[in-house]
């Protein structure tokens, strides 16, 4: 009990941390949504006024990120006895949606500027105006990565992310300022696409991402550490089919294990319970393990029957 109440509220901190930094985000990404829609607006620049509206859709990612690790922070319980972190992964796979939406709607925009050019008078204002909010959302952008790298969290870095598509699209807009002034018009429309193939890629990489933890692809690769870990427990004398799945803070292991056959039960659960223990201590990230025993016998591992396996513990000659 004291083990779960713990838990509970490290994740409870956890995500109230995560919380804090999108709502930070949140409010730096409608403040300089306003600002391009108010300045847009009035000097009929439609490009400026565009990238607005889309560094306001940036504000609603980040409500669909406080949405997601509102439900990802709920304790264990029946229904869920693995944890609601998932909810997380899944709230992020509807940022790759809305970067898919994007992507889509500036292809469409670029494709048909390329045919009806569209031109508007640029001025000092509006260099000021789209090289400051682009600092705002550079800075925006690498102080949510570290952290959603740091923290292991889907959420930030999935819309640190989205944040970036917005500071190449500012780009694009920057660009249209400057050959407008110079009468190269066509340009405008070129990057708009180029930028759009950028953000679908953006997009891809996080849906990829996200479906690989719910479809529970391995997530730790690296076997050889597993075991060698495994195996510095006295009494266990091999260790094979070892699997992974979940996400790179909450990693679930499950792994066979050999012992002496006539080890008496009480012996089998305490090299268990310390298998466990030494993998969590020594893999960060990783929050649950499975211990399969089994006797040790050659022929219970799959395709060495006759043949010793090659995951043994070497014996000291007596």
């Amino acid at each position: 009990m004291l083990y779960n109440a713990f838990m509970t509220a490290n994740i409870e901190d956890h995500y109230r941390l995560i919380r804090r930094i999108l709502l930070a985000v949140l409010a730096l990404n409608w403040t300089v949504a306003l600002a391009k829609i108010i300045y847009g607006l009035s000097s009929r620049c439609s490009s400026m006024t565009a990238d607005g509206f889309h560094s306001l859709g940036d504000g609603t990612s980040n409500l669909i990120g406080l949405i997601g690790i509102h439900f990802a922070c709920r304790p264990v319980d029946k229904d869920h006895p693995y944890g609601h972190k998932k909810y997380e992964t899944l709230f992020s796979l509807g940022i790759a949606a809305m970067l898919f939406l994007v992507s889509w709607n500036l292809l469409k925009t670029g494709w048909l500027r390329l045919h009806h050019p569209v031109a508007f008078q640029a001025d000092w204002r509006s260099f000021t105006i789209m090289l400051v909010t682009l600092t705002i959302n550079f800075l925006v952008m690498r102080y949510e990565y570290k952290k959603g790298r740091a923290l292991k969290s889907d959420i930030l870095v999935s819309d640190s992310l989205h944040t970036r598509t917005d500071i190449f699209t500012s780009l694009a807009v920057i660009v249209s300022l400057i050959v407008t002034s110079l009468g190269f018009p066509l340009i405008d429309p070129i990057v708009t696409i180029m930028i759009s193939l950028f953000i679908g890629y953006a997009a891809f990489e996080i849906a990829k991402q996200s479906s690989d933890v719910l479809c529970d692809t391995a997530v730790f690769l690296d076997d050889q550490k597993i075991i060698d870990l495994v195996l510095k427990t006295a009494g266990v004398t091999s260790c094979h089919q070892i699997r992974s799945r979940g996400r790179m803070d909450d990693i679930h292991i499950d792994l066979h294990v050999l012992v002496n056959p006539d080890m008496h039960m009480d012996d089998a659960h305490r090299i268990s319970d310390s298998i466990e223990e030494t993998i969590k201590s020594g893999i960060p990230g990783i929050t649950d393990v499975v211990v399969h025993m089994e006797p040790d016998d050659e022929t219970n591992i799959p395709g060495t029957a006759g043949k010793k396996p090659a995951l043994r513990k070497s014996k000291s000659k007596k």
